[in-house]
């Protein structure tokens, strides 16, 4: 029998490991790319979202304040009550509405994350296979 000798186009277990080395550095430093990406476009996002909520609370606010003197001198026309009593009841319905819209919101803020989850994932997944001891 033959002995077989080493192939030269064949290439060697050390650059076979130093490639695989290197495609898992090449590997990370793109997913530390993407993750980077993903955060400024979901700050940007989030940027775009609170200029258009500013807006929209302005709007809101004073819409709501219009309607409050509004509904406060309907009361006092209708029931010839004093008008301070009527300011504090409609203060006291407009009270309740807020504290309705506060609780959903703080539910659904309990549960914002405004970080990507699978990027997040996969590069801690990529450190913790390139720092786990051999």
């Amino acid at each position: 029998m033959q002995a077989q000798l080493e192939n030269p186009d064949q290439p060697t277990i050390t650059s076979l490991v130093g490639g695989l080395i290197e495609d898992g550095q090449t590997l990370f430093k793109q997913q530390l790319e993407l993750f980077k990406r993903e955060v400024q476009d979901d700050v940007r996002r989030t940027g775009d979202v609170i200029t258009s909520l500013v807006f929209v609370v302005a709007a809101t606010v004073l819409a709501a304040g219009l309607l409050a003197v509004m509904l406060v001198h309907l009361l006092q026309w209708l029931t010839l009550w004093p008008i301070w009593t009527c300011y504090a009841c409609v203060a006291a319905a407009f009270a309740l509405i807020a504290g309705g819209f506060f609780a959903r919101l703080w539910q659904q803020w309990q549960t914002y994350n405004p970080l990507p989850d699978k990027t997040a994932a996969a590069l801690e997944e990529n450190i913790t296979w390139q720092t786990k001891p051999k």
